[in-house]
């Protein structure tokens, strides 16, 4: 099936074209719609036989006339669609390595993402247009591990044969962990071998079976492991192999997200995928970036420029409102990944030599006389594991007939305050004063009812129970369901009993459930659309779930989150989002609110430190790794970078490393 967004166009006709080119250019000043509705609007080969045609009747160059009539981004984009693929990829490579310095990522995109035939094309159209060997210039401007992959990616020789050994995917999982993970450095031979020579379907297989045998990701092994440009060239090889759609998407999105567009990267793509594959690229987008890649265009460009692009780009999918099967191929993927057991990881250890009395005098210590020793408060109270600190608390009030709490809220101010006394709560405290902050005075905040509802196990959202009811003497349901109203309410109601099914997946249970989420023709009122979605999402196990949401995008070619964000809205579309995500990867979903507390101007300081405080003995190690590979920084260099003074300090030793 073509997925191109540019087709041949019906009743072509190579000298009319030429002909009207000619007349947008004829005189004083040129019509650029002209050129652009002409030129965004005939496959490459049309417009190669056009500049033919044009040399013919006018016995012109139509790409030299094109460059001397238009200018900067807009000249560069008609004049690039004007070239052949294989002579576009071979003057990008000439432009990133001429002159000072090298475009590393250009050689990366283009050399990691082309097939065997495109890469022998690729190779002829340098030597014929440039009277060089390709292979020579970039051995002679790079450098390392880089060049030698580099090299192998150019022989065009990745094998492609769909028969899979499934012995030979084992072996090659279990060399690539050997290569890195269980090795004392890494042998990056082993890495340039594997992912430079075998075929896309037997990597793939390869990559859910280092998932399993290593317990994480392929990627996040590359990062640990590799460095520089070599380990970018490496994560785009293993980006398209996966899904090649989703490697573009993400680009593009690089390309025009923050202050400033990298128009050459959003030409090339735009230009390199349009006959290829922008259907699919378009669909990922909107999937992982919730917006269209249209409308970032039209949001992010201007001019000419803007409308030959979205010429390109082909539609709006935010108008169309679809999901495609791209789209749902990587979201299945992602099941699959979460499906996989990993194990989960605090940051926060209990101290080995562990002394109640010994710290409650260091405590005391900081705190008496004038001034305060923040500093030594930091270093205890975060390094400490929650059960070791509820032992201080108690060794402080025997010797010394004091409230440690106390005595830190009257020593400790703002948010550094609010952090140490947290978390010398115990967890289950800790959440029944966030829900309760949550509920009570003018207002509510439903983001934190919904967080914390939304993520907590059984045995949590017991203890919470418990610990509200002792703390504020009424019940958390009865909070709940006066401060809500609705389906939400009944939601977090439902939420709060703490009732969850933990059973492994019954498959034809799974079938049936994801039958009664896709059914949007009941007109029963008693068998709501919400209702339906709660007496599944808030009573099944996730193992459960997880099947379930597989099969929904078996059957529907959607995904479920896409589903509820299309058929529901408020508080109802968010809390039940918030349980997809927490289902299929917890810490991914709180690395996600993470980012967002920090991201943009201002920092949501309440948000960071429930979470930091929260996750610190759970999975707040796994967050850190999900958090790299979902914003390309660590949480470690964020807080940083976003934080400041005791506060900083503080969380940044929750945080346990540089990732």
């Amino acid at each position: 099936v073509y997925r191109g967004s540019v087709k041949d166009f019906q009743g072509f006709d190579a000298n009319q074209d030429a002909e009207a080119l000619y007349n947008a250019m004829k005189g004083f000043g040129s019509d650029k719609e002209a050129i652009l509705d002409l030129i965004t609007s005939r496959s490459n080969k049309q417009r190669v036989e056009i500049c033919q045609a044009y040399k013919s009747l006018y016995g012109k160059d139509l790409i030299a006339d094109l460059k001397y009539e238009l200018t900067g981004k807009f000249e560069r984009l008609i004049v690039s669609l004007m070239r052949p693929p294989a002579y576009g990829d071979a003057k990008e490579i000439k432009d990133a390595i001429s002159g000072v310095g090298t475009d590393e990522k250009c050689l990366i995109e283009i050399l990691a993402s082309r097939t065997n035939q495109e890469i022998h094309d690729l190779v002829a159209a340098y030597k014929d247009a440039y009277g060089r060997d390709l292979e020579a210039d970039i051995v002679g401007d790079t450098s390392g591990h880089f060049k030698k992959m580099l090299v192998v990616l150019l022989q065009g020789a990745r094998e492609e044969d769909d028969v899979v050994s499934e012995d030979l995917v084992e072996q090659d999982a279990k060399d690539l962990l050997e290569a890195g993970e269980l090795k004392w450095g890494t042998d990056e031979a082993q890495f340039i071998y594997i992912l430079g020579r075998r075929s896309r379907q037997h990597l793939r297989l390869v990559f859910d079976e280092y998932l399993k045998i290593a317990g994480k990701p392929i990627e996040r092994s590359i990062r640990g492991e590799l460095s520089g440009d070599f380990e970018k060239l490496m994560l785009a090889v293993v980006k398209c192999i996966r899904s090649k759609a989703e490697y573009f998407a993400e680009r593009l999105y690089k390309a025009m997200k923050g202050l400033g567009t990298r128009d050459n990267t959003l030409i090339r793509i735009m230009v390199s995928r349009s006959e290829i594959d922008m259907l699919d690229i378009r669909e990922v987008f909107r999937t992982k970036y919730e917006k269209s890649l249209y409308n970032m265009i039209k949001e992010d460009t201007s001019g000419e420029y803007k409308k030959a692009l979205l010429k390109l780009c082909g539609a709006d999918d935010d108008a169309a409102g679809e999901f495609f099967p791209e789209a749902a191929q990587v979201a299945y993927r992602m099941w699959e990944l979460s499906a996989v057991k990993v194990e989960l990881r605090g940051t926060v250890q209990p101290a080995g030599d562990f002394n109640d009395d010994g710290d409650a005098q260091v405590l005391r210590k900081a705190m008496k006389g004038l001034g305060t020793d923040e500093g030594a408060i930091i270093e205890v109270v975060t390094k400490r594991s929650n059960a070791q600190r509820q032992q201080i608390l108690k060794a402080y009030k025997a010797h010394y007939g004091r409230d440690l709490m106390a005595d830190l809220k009257s020593e400790l101010s703002g948010s550094l305050a609010k952090l140490i006394l947290g978390l010398m709560l115990t967890p289950a405290q800790y959440d029944a004063k966030q829900l309760r902050k949550a509920v009570e005075g003018a207002g509510t905040d439903e983001s934190v009812l919904i967080e914390i509802m939304a993520s907590r196990n059984n045995q949590e959202i017991r203890a919470i129970n418990e610990a509200y009811q002792e703390a504020y003497h009424k019940s958390l349901e009865d909070d709940l369901s006066s401060d809500t109203s609705g389906h939400f309410k009944r939601i977090l109601v439902s939420l709060a009993l703490g009732n969850r099914d933990e059973g492994p997946e019954n498959l034809t249970q799974a079938q049936e459930d994801a039958k009664k989420l896709a059914d949007v023709s009941s007109n029963d009122s008693s068998d709501s659309l919400e209702t339906r979605f709660l007496s599944i999402l808030c009573t099944r196990s996730y193992p459960h779930l997880r099947r379930v949401f597989q099969e929904f995008i078996k059957m529907t070619n959607h995904d479920v989150e896409h589903a509820i964000k299309k058929r529901m809205s408020g508080d109802v579309r968010d809390a039940f989002v918030a349980i997809v995500r927490s289902v299929k990867n917890k810490p991914a979903f709180f690395a996600d609110k993470l980012y967002k507390s920090m991201k943009g101007a201002g920092t949501d300081e309440r948000t960071l430190t429930r979470i930091m405080i929260s996750r610190s003995e759970i999975d707040l190690f796994n967050i850190r790794g999900e958090f790299v590979d979902l914003f390309d920084k660590s949480l470690h260099h964020m807080i940083e970078k976003d934080t400041s003074g005791d506060y900083r300090k503080a969380l940044l030793a929750l945080c346990g490393g540089e990732d």
